[in-house]
């Protein structure tokens, strides 16, 4: 579980498929912190830490990650948002965050605005009923605010914090990002759901 506050932006070193699925190899800072088999969220997708020393780590991506996620469009030189896991001791400072991609959603529109951005994503179909103004979802791994919505287009107002310490800036229209939609509002979909059965 995760909060959806970055810890660190790394840098993919390589990715290369291999039978029934793919390795990447990520540079962090973190990787003196890390130990084989914990879990790391690499842009909101959770992760098993498969090697690490002090230059970073590396992880496999299943057949299913894969299918899910852009990792295999950023390859080399691309970085990535970062965030070890949740201890029960820990603040909730985004929102609770289970590193599970649920689609990937295509970045319209970052524009300065006041000290900070503007982004604007198009949300795919089957998620947008899951997003709601003033609500939660991750992008990249990144905890936020949805500011409005309409049309399947939801904008984010991007705190020049958030800017300045995770992949946003380096992102560019047409960029797909991993979207999680709010877990709360899956379950809440399910409930409803069974009680109507």
């Amino acid at each position: 579980m995760y909060t959806g506050i970055i810890g660190d932006v790394g840098r993919v070193a390589s990715f290369s498929r291999q039978a029934g699925g793919a390795r990447i190899a990520i540079e962090t800072g973190l990787g003196p912190e890390l130990a084989v088999g914990e879990s790391i969220a690499v842009s909101g997708c959770c992760l098993t830490v498969t090697s690490c020393d002090g230059q970073g780590f590396t992880a496999d991506l299943s057949l299913e990650t894969l299918a899910r996620t852009a990792f295999e469009r950023r390859g080399a030189g691309q970085t990535v948002n970062l965030e070890r896991p949740l201890r029960l001791a820990d603040r909730l400072g985004g929102h609770l965050v289970q590193g599970h991609v649920d689609g990937l959603c295509t970045l319209r529109n970052l524009t300065a605005e006041g000290d900070g951005h503007r982004l604007v994503v198009e949300i795919p179909g089957p998620l947008r009923r899951y997003i709601v103004v003033k609500g939660s979802f991750a992008l990249d791994g990144i905890s936020l605010t949805v500011a409005d919505y309409h049309d399947g287009l939801a904008e984010v107002a991007v705190i020049p914090h958030t800017f300045q310490h995770t992949t946003l800036q380096q992102r560019l229209p047409g960029d797909a990002l991993h979207l999680e939609v709010d877990v709360i509002a899956r379950y809440v979909e399910a409930l409803t759901r069974t009680e109507e059965a």
